[in-house]
């Protein structure tokens, strides 16, 4: 287990899927949040990011499920999630990740009676696609709803921008590079698709873990951005304002 800075009290919130962009880019913001203690689950030492206030637990994934409901958390994210190259073009490979591991996580979450579950999805997602990777998402997406959890929010973000560890991602690269371009031209239903800093949506699931609402939510580019607004509206008034 390695630690920085966590500290007892407030909101527990336990992430999977800590190695991944999305996942970074939450435990670097951690330090900005005193307010919740962050705990994330890897199967691998990583360093932490400069300033984290957080907690890590090193653990094999078959184990996840025990620890998350051992941790019993407020709230569980999850920004798991494999390529097709790194699942060697194995559909059963790329599944066990993106949906088997995501909800045996939920899961062992529900059991423990956590009452939020937030988790990355995919613009597009839906169990009946002829895409593998929608149709997982979607999968996925399915299976959480069903489970106990007060809350459900789904994110399902554009094109994702920030720096891969170890994952180049060539296609989703040049994408990147060429969205400020391309996203002036993505208008209507196609505002859905249009790039987003992964920093984004990581500022969101913490805002989100804010919102008291029950029920189950799905949120696609738009109703990310929203939700950093409502954040910012709800902002305590400081002294002497």
């Amino acid at each position: 287990m390695s630690e920085a800075g966590s500290e007892a009290g407030g909101l527990h919130m336990v992430l999977v899927g800590a190695t991944g962009l999305i996942g970074r880019e939450i435990m670097a913001r951690s330090g900005d949040h005193p307010d919740i203690r962050l705990t994330a689950i890897a199967r691998r030492e990583v360093p932490l990011p400069q300033g984290a206030r957080m907690e890590m637990i090193i653990a094999d994934p078959k184990n996840w499920r025990q620890v998350i409901a051992q941790l019993a958390p407020d709230v569980l994210v999850s920004a798991l999630g494999t390529t097709w190259k790194k699942a060697n073009r194995d559909e059963a490979a790329f599944q066990s990740v993106d949906l088997d591991l995501v909800v045996q996580c939920a899961d062992g979450a529900s059991d423990a009676r956590v009452r939020q579950f937030i988790g990355i999805s995919s613009v597009g997602a839906d169990r009946f696609s002829k895409n593998l990777y929608l149709r997982t998402k979607g999968e996925m997406e399915q299976a959480v709803k069903k489970l106990a959890f007060a809350r459900v929010d789904m994110l399902r973000p554009g094109l994702l921008k920030g720096k891969r560890e170890d994952d180049p991602r060539g296609k989703e690269r040049l994408a990147a590079v060429l969205s400020p371009l391309t996203d002036l031209f993505m208008n209507g239903s196609l505002r859905q698709y249009r790039s987003m800093p992964a920093g984004v949506v990581a500022d969101a699931i913490y805002a989100m873990t804010q919102m008291r609402a029950d029920g189950r939510f799905v949120h696609d580019n738009d109703a990310i951005h929203a939700a950093l607004t409502r954040r910012t509206l709800r902002r305590p008034a400081l002294a002497g304002e």
